[in-house]
């Protein structure tokens, strides 16, 4: 067993400093935009995905992307066009 726990200190980081930042989302709506993005955006590089490269792409296709082929879009099943 490792000794430390710096790994997962590592991946929650984010999520602590932007704990801090929500603070002033303003609304909580906004808020919860917010927890979407950051889960989307750490889902993307969890699944190996550059995260700014999977956003463009997802936001460039979602206007032409079928209501039924939305899972097509989440990152687990996510292929670059």
């Amino acid at each position: 067993m490792p000794i430390d726990n710096n790994h997962l200190e590592r991946q929650i980081k984010p999520w602590a400093m932007g704990r801090k930042a929500g603070m002033s989302v303003g609304s909580e709506l906004a808020g919860q935009r917010a927890a979407v993005m950051m889960s989307l955006v750490q889902s993307a590089r969890m699944c190996g995905h550059e995260p700014w490269a999977y956003l463009r792409n997802v936001l460039q296709r979602r206007p032409t992307q079928l209501n039924t082929r939305i899972e097509e879009l989440l990152p687990h099943r996510w292929h670059p066009a």
